[in-house]
């Protein structure tokens, strides 16, 4: 798409081509920014080479300036700032003619004037050194492995948003990626899909049925702060 500012303005993130969370996203992007927002959609859920594709088309029409948006939940100021540096390697002399943000793909109004205001965009010439490791390179420390299901089926049942918030909850209990805390992974199909949401947690390798903000809340107390199982949502075979 284009705007006043930005010649070009692309659009990379995770979960964007198919799914129930991009069929919602498409649809609210289309409403706020039009049909012709849809080509410039660059999934990275398998990695960048879409994107670094689509990156290296723009700059050889001339399409400047662009706005990179980053729509990774995930994303972080390091992911930020990694790509920023990518994108001055690729563009080279007319690094100073693209620029960065970060968007929440969950609010297409906010995207909207996020898009609008330059001043929130950061450039790709001044990029703070990046570290020699990244913590995405390395293991998180956690004592439990979290895996919540997003496949189709769980997904219709709410598991999107019930991932966010366990998210939310590990991290204002101080159980989030640290040590005796949990590493949390969005997985495809774990089944079995009627008891869904899938929850499963190793160790102790129990499998949960996760249906509400109540249960995330049970679980993030009595399976992560407390250390014992709740034998109400565990899932029978």
């Amino acid at each position: 798409m284009k705007t006043d500012t930005y010649a070009r303005v692309l659009f990379a993130g995770p979960d964007l081509n198919q799914g129930s969370f991009a069929e919602l996203l498409r649809r609210q992007l289309v409403e706020h920014l039009g049909i012709a927002v849809l080509d410039d959609l660059c999934d990275t859920s398998t990695g960048h080479d879409e994107l670094w594709t689509r990156l290296r088309s723009c700059l050889e029409a001339g399409e400047l300036p662009l706005l990179l948006v980053d729509l990774d939940p995930l994303g972080g100021s390091q992911q930020l700032d990694w790509l920023r540096d990518q994108l001055k390697t690729l563009a080279g002399e007319r690094a100073a003619q693209v620029f960065v943000c970060a968007g929440n793909a969950e609010d297409a109004a906010a995207l909207t004037e996020l898009i609008q205001r330059p001043e929130r965009h950061l450039g790709c010439v001044e990029v703070p050194q990046l570290p020699q490791s990244h913590a995405w390179s390395c293991i998180p420390p956690h004592q439990y492995r979290v895996l919540l299901c997003n496949g189709p089926r769980c997904t219709r049942r709410g598991a999107l948003p019930l991932w966010k918030m366990l998210r939310e909850q590990l991290k204002a209990a101080g159980k989030l990626e640290c040590a005796g805390g949990v590493h949390l992974t969005r997985t495809q199909c774990q089944f079995p899909c009627d008891q869904g949401p899938t929850l499963s947690v190793y160790p102790p390798g129990a499998w949960y049925q996760v249906r509400s903000e109540a249960d995330v809340q049970r679980l993030v107390q009595e399976q992560f702060v407390e250390g014992r199982e709740v034998a109400e949502l565990i899932m029978r075979g």
